[in-house]
C-alpha cells in the first residue's frame, strides 16, 4: 500500500514515515516536558490556591483532573476518526499509523473519566455508579476503544486491520455529540458544562485557569506518548524508514 504524491518539499512531505520518524523524535520529549509544567502548574492551581467550593466542599477538587481527561478522551476520538478519513480517502500509511498510536491515551482518558467521576459520584450522589446518559455513553466510548485496539490485535493482516479499525471509527464517532449534549437531551444526574465557548463560565476564574492548565497538559501529554509510539509502529512496519533512508536524513 503506497501513500499518493506528498506534493513535493511542502508540508505534506510529513505524510511519509521516513520524514515524519525524525520529527516524532525531535518533539515528543519536549511536549514531555511542556505537559509536566503544565500539569504541576495545574495542579498546583486546583489543589493549593483555588477555594472551596460552597456546595461540595473539597470533593469537588478531583474534577480538575476529571473534567480534563473527560474533553480528551472525546477529543482524541475525534482525532483518530479523522486519521481514519484521510486514511481511507487518500490511502495514507502515516493517518492508519497514528491512528494506532493514539488509541491507547484514548482508552487511558477515557478510563480515567470514569474513575475520577466515581471518586466525586460516591460522596456526592450516594453512589459508584449510576445508569446516567452521560456515563453510559461515556462506558460506551471506553468500550469502542478497546474494541478498535483488540482488533487491531486481532487481524492477522495490517492492511484489513487498519481499514476494519478506521471503519468502525467513523462508525463509533456518533457516540461523541451523545455524551456531550446528553445533559441537555435528557433528565441526568450529571451537572452541565461548567465552561462553554458560548457563555460566562459558572465558576471562579482561579478555577477555570486551573482546568485549562489541565486540559493543556494532557493534550502536550497526548501528542508526545502518540509521537513516541507512532515511531514504533513505523520501526515494527517499516524498518527502512526507522533506520534514517534518505527521506528520513531530509527531515531531521
Amino acid at each position: 500500500m503506497r501513500d499518493r504524491p506528498a506534493g513535493g518539499r511542502g508540508w505534506l512531505r510529513y505524510a511519509s514515515p521516513a520524514v515524519f520518524y525524525p520529527m516524532a523524535g525531535r518533539w515528543a520529549p519536549r511536549l514531555g516536558a511542556l505537559a509536566a509544567l503544565l500539569a504541576a502548574a495545574g495542579l498546583y492551581l486546583g489543589l493549593a490556591v483555588a477555594p472551596v467550593d460552597s456546595q461540595q466542599g473539597e470533593v469537588y477538587r478531583i474534577l480538575f483532573v476529571h473534567v480534563a481527561a473527560a474533553w480528551m478522551s472525546m477529543f482524541l476520538y475525534l482525532v483518530m476518526a479523522g486519521y481514519a478519513a484521510l486514511g481511507l480517502v487518500y490511502n495514507t500509511r502515516l493517518s492508519f499509523m497514528m491512528m494506532r498510536a493514539l488509541a491507547p491515551t484514548g482508552a487511558l482518558f477515557t478510563a480515567a473519566t470514569l474513575w475520577t467521576g466515581a471518586l466525586w459520584g460516591k460522596p456526592t450522589w450516594g453512589a459508584w455508579w449510576v445508569w446516567d446518559a452521560r456515563l453510559t455513553s461515556e462506558l460506551i466510548l471506553l468500550f469502542l476503544y478497546l474494541g478498535f485496539m483488540a482488533l487491531q490485535a486481532a487481524a492477522g493482516d495490517t492492511r484489513r486491520a487498519d481499514r476494519g479499525g478506521a471503519i468502525l471509527l467513523l462508525v463509533g464517532v456518533i457516540n461523541i455529540p451523545i455524551i456531550y449534549f446528553s445533559v441537555t437531551w435528557w433528565n441526568t444526574l450529571h451537572q452541565g458544562a461548567s465552561i462553554s465557548l458560548t457563555a460566562a463560565p459558572s465558576m471562579a476564574r482561579i478555577m477555570v485557569a486551573a482546568t485549562l492548565l489541565m486540559v493543556a497538559a494532557f493534550w502536550a501529554y497526548s501528542a508526545a506518548v502518540a509521537l513516541a509510539r507512532v515511531r514504533v509502529v513505523i520501526a515494527g512496519r517499516e524498518p527502512a524508514a526507522a533506520a534514517g533512508g534518505p527521506l528520513s536524513r531530509e527531515g531531521s
